[in-house]
C-alpha cells in the first residue's frame, strides 16, 4: 500500500520540508514570509491527524504507512526547529533535546521492536502533550508577530517550546523506564 490516499498525504509533510524552507529564501517580506511558512506548516501538520483518518475510513491501513507516519512528523518538526533556531526564535538547546530525542527513541522503538516488544514503548500521553505543545509553539514561532492584535506569538512560542522540551525529556525518561526491563533482560 505505498501509493494510497493516506500515505500520499503523508509525503506531502515530507515535500513540505523544503518548501516551507524555501519560503526564508525568497524575496518577499519578512512579514509576508512568516505568514506563508505558518500557514504551510498548520496544513501539513494537519495532514497527519487527516491521514491517519482517511487510514481508518478507508481502510487503507499499512505497515508502510505506520512506519512512513512517524517519520514523515519528525522530519517536519526537526526541519522546522532548525529553522527556527537559524532565525533566531529559537534555542540551539532545544533544538538539541528535540531533535536529540526524536533520534534516540526512534532507534529505542526499532530495538524494541526487533526483540518482540515494541508494547512496552508505545505512544504514552506524555509524548502526546509534547507534540500539542511543539504543534503550537513551531507556528506560532514561524508567525512571529502579533496576532489578532493580542498574542504575541514570540513570546507564547518561546514558553511552548521551552514546554515542549521539558515535556520531551520527560517523554524521553519516561520510554527509557518502560523499556528498562527488557533492556536488562537481553545485556545480560
Amino acid at each position: 500500500m505505498f501509493l494510497t490516499i493516506p500515505t500520499i498525504m503523508t509525503w506531502t509533510r515530507i515535500v513540505a520540508i523544503p518548501l516551507i524552507v524555501g519560503v526564508f529564501y525568497l524575496p518577499m517580506d519578512v512579514a509576508t514570509g512568516n505568514l506563508v511558512a505558518t500557514v504551510m506548516f498548520v496544513v501539513f501538520a494537519l495532514t497527519d491527524w487527516l491521514d491517519g483518518f482517511l487510514a481508518r475510513r478507508l481502510n487503507q491501513m499499512s505497515s508502510f504507512g505506520a512506519f512512513l507516519d512517524p517519520v514523515a512528523d519528525k522530519f517536519l518538526v526537526c526541519a522546522c526547529v532548525l529553522v527556527l533556531v537559524h532565525l533566531g526564535r529559537a534555542d540551539v538547546f532545544v533544538a538539541l533535546i528535540i531533535i536529540g530525542r526524536e533520534i534516540a527513541i526512534s532507534a529505542l522503538r526499532e530495538w524494541m521492536a526487533q526483540i518482540g516488544a515494541a508494547k512496552s514503548v508505545a505512544v504514552h500521553m506524555i509524548g502526546k502533550l509534547k507534540t500539542v505543545a511543539q504543534m503550537v509553539a513551531i507556528p506560532f514561532l514561524l508567525y512571529d508577530g502579533i496576532l489578532f492584535g493580542q498574542i504575541d506569538t514570540r513570546v507564547w512560542g518561546t514558553w511552548l517550546i521551552w514546554i515542549a522540551a521539558v515535556l520531551t525529556v520527560w517523554s524521553m525518561v519516561y520510554y527509557l523506564q518502560k523499556a528498562l526491563p527488557e533492556i536488562r533482560a537481553r545485556v545480560k
